[in-house]
């Protein structure tokens, strides 16, 4: 029960840290807008979906929890 507590915490720092950094500004211009993001826009509708930008934000989680796992499950 204490490493889901602290699993808990420590993804709950991890949220506000990501939040303080995408509030601030930071990715704006290219954030949803890689190469591979699907966009189709034709008269009336409209179609949008961050491809590139989910692949990018599952690795990042990966390796994310894979260093907690690695370092701090000791």
């Amino acid at each position: 029960m204490r490493e889901l507590g602290r699993f808990l915490i420590l993804t709950g720092i991890a949220l506000v840290v990501a939040g303080l950094v995408l509030s601030s500004g930071f990715g704006r211009g290219w954030l949803g807008r890689l190469p591979g993001d699907i966009r189709i826009e034709k008269g009336n509708f409209s179609f949008y979906f961050p491809l590139a930008t989910c692949l990018l934000l599952s690795f990042l989680l990966t390796v994310a929890l894979w260093i907690y796992r690695l370092f701090l499950r000791r």
